[in-house]
């Protein structure tokens, strides 16, 4: 997944957006959800973010 692409569509939320917000803090779910909006709506995103979250943390 390239950092421009759209991870939540109802918020239009990309990968770099979610990463930013861990790198700037946000170590959970709720807390990115927070930061970005990410999730909030559908919520069929939320493995994804999950697992960008995982990425971020374990670089």
């Amino acid at each position: 997944m390239e950092p421009d692409d759209i991870v939540c569509t109802c918020n239009d939320v990309t990968k770099a957006m979610i990463t930013d917000a861990v790198r700037n803090g946000a170590k959970t779910l709720e807390e990115v959800q927070e930061a970005t909006g990410a999730g909030e709506v559908c919520g069929a995103c939320l493995d994804d973010i999950q697992a960008i979250i995982d990425e971020v943390i374990s670089e």
